[in-house]
């Protein structure tokens, strides 16, 4: 069974989106007989892009996992997504995986959502490499990707293999590891040949340097080169692959996907120098008292599986992916999720495969399976033979915007929250919650591509026409005036009539006070039943405002006189009368409106803070100051919540998609009159019609 666990590899190819990774990944499949076509993109065929969505947009939106053996190897391949919008189905698969995949746009260079990826990377400690992909696009250069990989991975990246030829000339690379050089045909087939000629001082200096950085990780190497010895192949690939897995430095490689160029190198690197689940070695869990327990990819041990997503199926219903960690789990059994507390049982194990689904008899640590229907289980849950540890889960990425969901049809009334609800079962980057006070229900994700490809999914997954639109901000209203009233309620028909009546004081408090109600009634000029009326009218007229409905806060109301009748006095009646006392006051105390101001943390490039810090003060916002995080600025700022309903997809185009933000809600401010007033209006407007 160690053989067996021994030649497992799981790698995550990660990188920003059209770098080229779900085209690298179709070709190797298709070289190692996985498929018998070779899948492009453009055309829609791709086994790892198969949902309708990806196929229309022609970009991974979900991570697809697929098994190729090479050479003995059995490798599990995930493809990531590379867009903002999709990110969170990637982070939450990087810590099943044992190594990660950098692939590159040669033209381009590393973006945005490699440096997250690399983030990951250093947070789990997996080794890597780095594929410099596209190297025959024009203006594709490999020298300048991977000196721009050493800034952006965060981590001094080596080459080991360079390119015969640039742009349309390129044609083969020349392996500084073995020295070989090799070109390659129309079919991706490659043929042993000579280094060229205009290459060879070139290649001797990087092969030279190349053994330099190798001989730096061991001491005794380093000592051997320094006296001027020659190491040996063998010396040189043993430093090497150790460095590789302690995840020291990236290796760089040069590929063209597309024309099937240095395909075959990525699979030796990943049998080669990639670690096994056996490298990777002890997982780290919580046991019950929260303390650390180490989990051994032992496959004798008592099982231990860490689920890191979660496919919902309007028919198959909910299939649960997860890794061995330890032990080994048969065809069918029972497990007990430690997180929700609960025992389940399954009845299948499945590999995935694309968007194939294959029952297996068994599965190792290291194997990434999947079960259905379990009733509880969910992305985060661990689940063991019966021990109470936790593998500790990522969190969730924040949420960037939010929109107000609301059915296309009556017909769709009833079914919306539920297939919402099992839509966020699988994508973890999705919030949902119910705003009582504008009676929307809010959607928030990453981008607004990830809330309209939502309303896709949920249309063709569950037949539920869903709209989205800008979410109504919270206004409030208060007073700047003090001022004392009477409200009275009389009302005279035959036989009992009404009759209450009262003087209320209300005066202005500090922001944030909310509303408070005092009583001074002395002498029984109102009955003391009476009194928690007054307040309920009150309560119940300052939620409808005065200026245009919104909830009216930080005053104080002081009722400190009144009058009632023997027979006509009734609880109602006095409610009656702290209404209209409200209303009155209201009138005359100068009512302004109040918008919700959020406290903004904008994280993105040195060079893109002028910009950012511009917009923000154009955005009505206030900024507090700057800190510094890496070689990232995080700006910190007040803005107003009205400002800040698109800002991603702004920030985005400002940063080049390096930016990111957060922001929560920190206080209530006045709206410049000018403005109010045409919020006043649009609201008014809008009830009338």
């Amino acid at each position: 069974m160690s053989e067996e666990i021994k030649s497992m590899r799981n790698v995550a190819f990660a990188g920003h989106g059209g770098a080229g990774k779900t085209t690298l990944a179709e070709a190797m499949l298709f070289k190692a007989g996985v498929t018998n076509r070779l899948g492009k993109v453009e055309e829609g065929n791709t086994v790892m892009d198969f949902q309708p969505e990806e196929t229309k947009k022609q970009q991974s939106i979900n991570t697809s996992f697929i098994k190729y053996t090479h050479d003995k190897h059995v490798v599990t391949l995930m493809d990531t997504p590379g867009d903002q919008n999709f990110f969170s189905a990637a982070k939450t698969c990087f810590p099943v995986a044992d190594s990660m995949a950098f692939v590159i746009d040669g033209v381009g260079g590393p973006s945005a959502m490699t440096e997250e990826a690399a983030v990951s990377a250093l947070e789990y400690n997996l080794p890597g490499f780095v594929i410099i992909n596209k190297l025959d696009r024009e203006r594709s250069d490999f020298s300048t990707a991977v000196a721009a990989c050493d800034t952006a991975l965060k981590k001094k990246v080596i080459p080991v293999c360079y390119p015969i030829g640039t742009e349309d000339g390129f044609k083969g690379l020349v392996n500084i590891i073995s020295g070989a050089a090799f070109e390659y045909d129309a079919d991706g087939k490659a043929t042993k040949i000579d280094i060229p000629a205009d290459m060879a001082d070139e290649i001797a200096a990087d092969k030279e340097e190349f053994v330099e950085n190798i001989a730096e990780l061991d001491d005794d190497l380093l000592e051997k080169y320094l006296e001027g010895e020659e190491l040996t192949e063998a010396e040189i690939k043993g430093a090497f692959r150790k460095g590789v897995l302690d995840a020291q430095f990236y290796p760089a490689i040069c590929t063209s996907a597309t024309k099937m160029i240095g395909v075959d190198v990525v699979f030796d690197f990943i049998n080669d120098y990639m670690p096994s689940p056996l490298d990777r070695g002890a997982w780290i869990a919580k046991d019950a008292d929260g303390n650390d327990v180490e989990v051994a990819p032992d496959p004798d041990a008592e099982f231990t599986g860490f689920v890191f997503a979660t496919i919902v199926d309007p028919y198959a219903g909910r299939l649960s992916l997860f890794r061995v960690i330890s032990g080994t789990l048969g065809k069918e059994g029972n497990v007990f999720n430690v997180t929700k507390d609960t025992k389940e049982r399954f009845s299948q194990l499945l590999e995935i495969a694309g968007k194939e689904q294959k029952q297996i008899s068994g599965a190792l640590p290291g194997d990434i399976v999947a079960v259905a229907k379990l009733k509880s289980t969910l992305t985060g849950d661990t689940l063991t033979g019966g021990k109470t540890i936790q593998i500790p889960a990522p969190a969730p990425l924040p949420p960037c915007i939010s929109f107000a969901i609301s059915p296309k049809s009556k017909s769709d009334e009833d079914k919306i929250h539920e297939a919402v609800r099992k839509i966020l079962e699988e994508d973890t980057g999705l919030t949902l919650r119910r705003e009582e006070e504008t009676r929307q229900t809010i959607l928030s994700g990453r981008g607004l591509v990830h809330i309209e490809i939502t309303a896709e999914k949920i249309q063709r997954k569950f037949n539920v026409g869903m709209d989205i639109a800008t979410p109504t901000v919270a206004y409030r209203e208060t007073f700047k005036k003090k001022v004392r009233v009477q409200g009275k309620h009389k009302k005279q028909s035959g036989g009992h009539g009404q009759y209450g009546d009262c003087w209320i004081e209300l005066e202005p408090l500090p922001k944030g006070s909310g509303y408070e109600f005092v009583d001074k009634i002395v002498g029984g000029v109102i009955p003391r039943n009476y009194i928690p009326a007054v307040e309920a009218g009150i309560r119940e007229a300052l939620q409808k405002g005065v200026l245009a409905g919104f909830p009216c806060v930080d005053f104080r109301t002081t009722l400190d006189f009144g009058s009632y009748h023997a027979v006509d006095s009734s609880e109602m009646a006095f409610k009656m009368a702290g209404s209209l006392a409200f209303k009155k006051a209201a009138a005359e105390a100068k009512a302004v409106l109040l918008e919700p101001i959020m406290k903004v943390s904008v994280k993105a490039p040195d060079d893109a803070t002028g910009d950012i810090m511009g917009d923000l003060n154009s955005r009505r916002g206030r900024v507090l100051g700057m800190d510094t995080e890496g070689d990232k600025q995080i700006i910190n700022a007040l803005v107003p919540m009205s400002e800040m309903l698109r800002y991603a997809p702004d920030l985005g185009s400002m940063t080049g998609g390096r930016g990111s933000f957060t922001m929560e809600f920190e206080q209530y401010d006045e709206v410049p009159p000018d403005l109010a007033k045409k919020i006043i209006e649009k609201v008014n407007a809008e009830k009338e019609g």
